[in-house]
């Protein structure tokens, strides 16, 4: 264990940010921090990086212990140029082979006769080793290829700090934080700033990483792949997941449903027993009153459940087409745009059928926005073909929001588009979507990035359309907005075309991924993974076309086999989950008979439950594992 912390609490003024903080990081841990927009997770960062004073509590720190704490507001001299800034990391080395030069020259200079000779020797070997073993002679490389690997060019090396903007800033503090390499990586938002390849080359460094990490990040992809616990803070408390991001999100998900319940049955029985207490002293006989006060003693010592956290409470989205389009939904062929005589791209071909979540990739300016606003007809294409099919109804989400009027209230954005709805219908729709309260009234130039993109998914979802468009639709949304929006889409029965850079969001939504380039369109039939397994198999292959003709007839007949293993997997999984509902119902409905009064006068009885409710939680513990099994293979 290199760091632990107990009791933790910080307030500002009356707002309570964190209660009784308790964790530990042991050595070699990468720990994902999430949790909802201001619930206080750089507020526990700075307090760990000793940058902010926490009210009470405690937190004991290994011997020696070197942190390194990546803020989002990064601070260095800006007279120094890029090399020189992430060279300084190094000073120490540098200093020694100085020492090492000036130690060669006395070497050189003294005669072969003189005895100093001897201890200068010995001092010079005794340096060099140390030098050596600290990595004297690989801070160089080690500095060009870390600049490099997050997106900076060899040309960029010698221009001034001052000269870069602020996103790329913040890559120079990365790159110097990662060049001390700390015992502890304090890490906020890291990605931010980050094109595609600087991601993944962030990802490989911290995964082989010797030090821990602590890391903030909205990137699910990014935590799941780094990331072997998570901590939940929310409500100023935090929880504590000792398993991947992928088994933490099956655990809550679980553990919600199981809190909500518990919380609403206790509620239901609560106001039973008040209802009761109430008659029993309306009336008035002595016997009625002292049941009515045992009742009352009763509840006031009765454990209260705590009610369901805020995730509970989030968008409530879902897409429903009216009408069902037919089989084939859009065809481009030969598409070509330039710009003032600049080609941007040419030779684009899609076929898009029903039912298809097709993900649009490429790099950035290479025109996959373009092509939305073509189809959009927002823009004309320079050449080519595009045809919707039979009764296709389109929907954009634009990733600027360029659809809303910045000069309306929330609920006149929402009122013009559809001027049926009543007064009653625009508020639920509304607050449906979190916005509450005198928030309606809001102009939509005063709403944050997230706000105004909760509200384009609202006015989406009442399109009923049946073919949607989303450019970037994760943009400005927390985790646990782009987990509601990917499950919409995942039940969504439409079909839907979109762009973007979050791979989880990809990983999890797309059947299939198109990678743009200025040329055309390369095809890969599945989610991210199956892209990035086949773009390695293109490095290793030496740049060989990615899926030739006979192997995508192979893919067909491999699909075909897997699509069938994958269904009888989902009906195991799906006999599972009921299996583990009815036990989680069956131990909830134990714990309930447990909680009456009447219960505790039979020791039998109680002795009888206890050790149903043992049997019945170790059965769901091996359920459990085996749909987490079962949901790995899958």
């Amino acid at each position: 264990m290199i760091l632990s912390a107990t009791g933790i609490c910080k307030s500002y003024i009356e707002h309570h940010v964190l209660r009784d903080i308790k964790f530990h990081i042991n050595e070699g841990d990468k720990i994902g921090l999430i949790g909802p927009n201001g619930s206080g997770k750089t507020t526990l960062l700075n307090i760990l990086a000793k940058e902010d004073e926490m009210d009470s509590g405690d937190i004991f720190y290994g011997k020696d212990l070197k942190i390194g704490y990546l803020t989002q507001h990064p601070n260095f001299d800006e007279t120094l140029s890029l090399y020189e800034t992430c060279l300084s990391v190094f000073e120490s080395l540098i200093k020694m082979e100085l020492e090492l030069k000036e130690l060669e020259k006395r070497i050189a200079n003294d005669s072969s006769k003189d005895k100093s000779i001897d201890g200068l020797m010995e001092e010079y070997g005794h340096q060099l080793d140390l030098f050596q073993r600290l990595g004297g002679y690989e801070y160089p490389s080690r500095v060009k290829g870390m600049l490099i690997g997050l997106g900076f060019f060899e040309m960029d090396f010698t221009r001034s700090v001052a000269e870069f903007s602020g996103g790329q800033k913040s890559r120079i503090l990365l790159a110097r934080l990662l060049l001390q390499e700390p015992d502890l990586l304090l890490l906020d938002e890291p990605t931010n700033h980050l094109d595609l390849e600087a991601v993944k080359f962030l990802e490989t460094y911290l995964s082989d990483y010797r030090g821990s990490i602590l890391l903030i990040s909205h990137d699910r992809y990014f935590i799941k792949k780094i990331c072997n616990r998570i901590f939940h803070l929310e409500n100023t408390k935090l929880s504590v997941y000792d398993m991947t991001y992928d088994k933490y999100r099956v655990r809550r998900e679980k553990e919600l449903e199981v809190i909500q319940a518990s919380y609403e049955n206790q509620q239901k029985e609560i106001a039973r027993q008040e209802e009761i207490i109430a008659r029993f002293l309306n009336y008035q006989g002595e016997r009625y009153i002292k049941q009515a006060k045992s009742r009352q003693k009763m509840l006031d010592r009765m454990k209260k459940y705590p009610a369901p956290p805020t995730e509970k409470k989030n968008m409530v989205l879902r897409f429903e087409p009216v009408y069902i389009s037919g089989k084939d939904v859009l065809e481009i062929e030969n598409l070509s745009k330039e710009f003032e005589g600049q080609r941007l791209f040419s030779n684009i071909n899609i076929s898009i059928y029903r039912g298809e979540r097709v993900g649009l990739i490429g790099d950035n300016g290479v025109g996959k926005t373009t092509i939305f606003r073509i189809l959009n007809h927002q823009l004309k294409s320079t050449d080519g073909h595009i045809r919707l099919g039979t009764s296709v109804e389109s929907a954009y989400f634009d990733q600027e929001q360029k659809n809303l009027c910045l000069e309306n209230t929330v609920a006149d954005e929402l009122w013009d588009s559809y001027p049926n709805l009543t007064h009653y219908e625009v508020r639920s729709h509304l607050a449906s979507f979190q916005f509450f309260g005198d928030d309606i009234f809001r102009t939509v130039e005063e709403l944050s990035g997230g706000e105004r993109a909760r509200l384009s998914l609202l006015k989406l979802m009442l399109s009923k359309s049946n073919f949607l468009l989303l450019d970037e639709p994760t943009n400005h949304l927390d985790i646990e907005s782009r987990e509601v929006l990917e499950k919409a889409c995942k039940a969504y029965t439409g079909t839907i075309f979109f762009i973007s850079h979050d791979r989880y969001f990809l990983n999890q939504v797309a059947t299939r991924i198109l990678l743009l380039t200025p040329n055309g369109i390369e095809e890969f039939k599945g989610n991210y993974d199956y892209y990035q397994m086949k773009v390695k198999e293109a490095i290793e292959t030496d740049g060989k076309e990615v899926v030739s003709k006979t192997q995508r007839e192979k893919d067909k007949k491999q699909e075909k086999v897997a699509r069938n293993k994958m269904k009888k997997e989902k009906e195991k999984l799906k006999n599972l989950e009921n299996q583990i509902h009815v036990l989680e119902k069956e131990k909830e409905d134990l714990m309930n008979i447990l909680s009456y009064p009447e219960s505790y006068t039979n020791g039998d009885k109680i002795r009888k439950l206890q050790i149903e409710m043992e049997e019945k939680g170790k059965k769901l513990e091996e359920l459990y594992e085996m749909w987490f099994e079962l949901q790995e293979e899958i």
